[in-house]
């Protein structure tokens, strides 16, 4: 217990001083932009039109709201991280009971290290993260929505309670659950890439007669982590986008975005317009190829 509350604070520390960082690249993913783009050089020094960054979009939000306006959504996403932090760590002591979801081996305890030991450990903890993920996503979209009103200036959202009898009466209970498939995925495909990847680099890539073997496997591990957020981030948009699809706000109907059925539709069509990465960079960012600004809607067509 002492764990997990440790754990619950330490994360909301860290949700406090990243949620700037979040609600950003989410204004940017939904296709909000406010600030045209400015004449800059690149990494060899040619001049080429590039997006404003993390600390221009910051200013500009500081100079409409304040800097309290960079912490729009901040009650919601603690929440969640606080409840999927409990979550996850009871359903994972659950897991973690003898002879239970042993994929590999049946009742035989697997060889730490062993591929049968990663599967093993790999779906206790997909379980684990897949409840964490379900019963907070409704806490996921309310921080969403929270953040998306920036751009039409809106306050349907307002509150953690509030915004709960919003959604229930305006969309029922699927309303708590838009955009979880493609979250579902996300968190998966992420997780399985990640760990079998460290485990074939560990394993045939890295001699335990080498110094230091303890560190390079924890940096390899951190390496398939990055490498894995980067093959499933369109995950992450498309579950982000259908999360405010279509709620009456100003950044989830068009001319931000199409009304879309189903997340794949939304996938179909980002991917049409070579948008699957978009927000995925918060510095550098080039402008989009055979694109227009449109300075009256902030946005490019």
């Amino acid at each position: 217990m002492a764990d997990t509350c440790g754990q619950v604070l330490l994360g909301s520390g860290l949700t406090v001083l990243s949620h700037p960082l979040m609600y950003i690249k989410v204004l940017i993913q939904v296709g909000h932009e406010p600030l045209a783009p400015t004449l800059g050089r690149n990494l060899f020094g040619r001049q080429v039109y590039q997006l404003p960054g993390l600390f221009a979009y910051a200013k500009h939000i500081i100079t409409i709201d304040g800097k309290a306006g960079l912490f729009k959504g901040l009650g919601p996403r603690l929440c969640a991280g606080s409840i999927g932090t409990i979550v996850h760590s009871r359903v994972l002591q659950k897991c973690q009971e003898e002879g239970t979801l042993q994929v590999l081996g049946g009742q035989q305890k697997a060889a730490e290290g062993s591929l049968q030991h990663v599967v093993n450990e790999t779906t206790k903890e997909m379980v684990a993260r897949s409840c964490a993920t379900i019963v907070t996503h409704p806490f996921h979209v309310i921080t969403l929505r929270c953040m998306v009103q920036f751009i039409g200036r809106e306050t349907k959202y307002s509150g953690v309670f509030d915004s709960i009898v919003t959604i229930y009466r305006e969309e029922g209970m699927l309303g708590f659950f838009a955009g979880l498939i493609p979250r579902l995925l996300c968190d998966v495909l992420s997780l399985w890439i990640c760990n079998l990847l460290a485990h074939a680099i560990n394993t045939y890539a890295i001699d335990d007669s080498m110094s230091h073997t303890g560190e390079i496997k924890n940096c390899s591990q951190a390496v398939t982590g990055f490498f894995a957020s980067m093959l499933t981030y369109p995950f992450v948009l498309v579950s982000n986008l259908m999360a405010v699809n279509n709620c009456g706000l100003a950044g989830g109907l068009p001319p931000y975005a199409s009304v879309y059925p189903t997340w794949v539709d939304c996938w179909r069509h980002l991917s049409r317009e070579g948008n699957m990465s978009r927000g995925n960079s918060l510095f550098f960012r080039k402008l989009p190829a055979g694109k227009m600004y449109a300075v009256d809607q902030q946005r490019f067509f």
